[in-house]
Parts: C-alpha cells; sequence; structure tokens
C-alpha cells in the first residue's frame, strides 16, 4: 500500500517517582508536538526536579494511508481529536518508557488495545487537525448501506 503524506513528531514523557504506595514510577504521555529537528536525534531527558522528569522522544513519523481514513474520520468526528500513542516499559525495573508508534487512525489505535498493547491519547493541536481533516476530506468516502427489509414485508413468493 503506497504511503501518504507524513510529518515528524516528537512525543514527551512524565516520570513521577512513587506516585502511589504500590509503584516506584509512574508515567504519563504529555504532550506529541512537531518535530522541527530542535530536539535532536535521539532521546534525551529535559528536566528532573528530583521527582518528575521529563524525556523528549523525537522523530517518530506519523504516516497518512488511505484505507485508514475511515479510522481517521472516526477520530475527527468525536468530540475531541487525538494523538493515539502506543508505548512501553522497561520489563526489568519499569523506571523507563517509551512511545512504539504514534498513530491518528481510531482503527489502528483499536488493534493495539486489542493486542494487548499500551495505548494513551493527547489532544490534536488545530495544525494537526487541519491536515488531517484536508486528507481526510480527500479520501473517506462512507460505504453505503443496504437496507435489508424484514422479512414479513416482502411477498411470501420472493421470500
Amino acid at each position: 500500500m503506497p504511503s501518504g503524506p507524513s510529518l515528524s513528531v516528537a512525543v514527551l514523557i512524565e516520570r513521577c517517582r512513587h506516585p502511589n504506595p504500590w509503584q516506584e514510577w509512574g508515567f504519563r504521555i504529555a504532550e506529541v508536538v512537531d518535530d522541527a529537528e530542535q530536539f535532536g536525534p535521539t532521546p534525551r531527558m529535559l528536566r528532573d526536579d528530583g521527582r518528575t522528569s521529563l524525556f523528549v522522544y523525537p522523530g517518530l513519523r506519523v504516516t497518512l494511508f488511505r484505507d485508514e481514513a475511515e479510522g481517521y474520520y472516526l477520530n475527527l468526528a468525536s468530540e475531541h481529536p487525538v494523538w493515539f500513542v502506543m508505548w512501553r516499559t522497561d520489563d526489568n525495573d519499569g523506571s523507563r518508557a517509551w512511545p512504539e508508534s504514534v498513530t491518528l487512525s481510531y482503527h489502528e489505535a483499536a488493534r493495539s488495545v486489542d493486542a494487548q498493547e499500551r495505548v494513551d491519547i493527547v489532544p490534536l493541536s488545530a495544525a494537526a487537525r487541519a491536515w488531517l481533516q484536508d486528507f481526510t476530506d480527500q479520501h473517506y468516502r462512507p460505504e453505503p448501506k443496504k437496507r435489508l427489509r424484514p422479512t414479513s414485508f416482502v411477498a411470501p413468493d420472493q421470500r
């Protein structure tokens, strides 16, 4: 399947020490931002105050595909369109988290959740929303629904 337009994004992940009595580390996806190479090519820590740290993971590609147009439409049709970020944590000590992928497709995110992956949402910026809306307007065509009449309305000789 040929790919469509794409953009590069960076994911910011916040790490908090002892967010509750049962966890040593807690994580949340803080933001997804346009990556105009201002963060450099490698992940790094942006700040650490001893309790909370902020990490940036640059260079993730978000590519739009025509066959995902319905998933983009469903995202845009929601009250608050979002980025879907699939991410993982280190199994050894749980002190590290990183994003695996970012998508704008509701369907792609649902497939990841069905596969037991961790997917969080982050509000979509106005610029990214306009970019996604333009692509969706060009490529999404709802399938016509064929209405099936109940058999009670069909003549007996046509059943």
